[in-house]
């Protein structure tokens, strides 16, 4: 399974939930796969999708909050994870697509082959999952549906030449129809 396709599985299960997108590939993916006003679409700094949707899920704890995360991405803020544990929103799911590489800066590795992120999500009081298939990243969609989070699930794909267009609303538009959606 590719990147895209697994976001686009998860955007089939959760169109009216809040999604915080990474940077990079990530972001353009969900632009391309489910555009809406409650996205918000981090297209400037790298590692700050979970921080950013840490502080809505604390703000809207009757919204689920779906935070969609590269593997390079949380290795530049793993004290987010501990962050996210400690405090506990349960309505926070946090996926993590992780093909060990910095996908949309050239392919450079990552360190998550030697850094298991899962145990660390594990250790830091998430409800874990680890998936590498479409039927499998399904099947956990189903079962969350009702549980309580922080969840994370580690959707381990395959690198991909497929690559969605540019978000072309500017980061200014993004935050104010972002706010004015989740405000309302």
């Amino acid at each position: 399974m590719i990147r895209k396709e697994a976001i686009d599985i998860v955007c089939n299960y959760i169109k009216n939930d809040i999604i915080i997108s990474a940077n990079g590939f990530i972001s353009r993916d969900v632009y391309s796969s489910l555009e809406k006003n409650t996205n918000f679409y981090m297209i400037g700094s790298m590692g700050l999708a979970s921080s950013i949707a840490l502080g809505i899920a604390l703000k809207k704890p009757k919204r689920r909050i779906f935070v969609f995360d590269g593997d390079g991405n949380i290795l530049m803020n793993l004290g987010s994870l501990v962050t996210i544990g400690t405090l506990h929103p349960k309505n926070l799911i946090h996926i993590i697509f992780d093909n060990k590489i910095h996908e949309s800066t050239g392919g450079q590795p990552t360190q998550s082959k030697k850094i298991n992120i899962l145990k660390i999500a594990k250790a830091t009081n998430y409800l874990t999952y680890s998936v590498n298939t479409k039927k499998s990243l399904e099947n956990v969609l189903k079962k969350i549906s009702k549980s309580k989070g922080p969840i994370l699930i580690h959707v381990l794909i395959k690198k991909s030449n497929a690559k969605s267009s540019r978000v072309d609303i500017s980061p200014k538009l993004i935050k104010n129809r972002f706010m004015n959606a989740i405000n309302k």
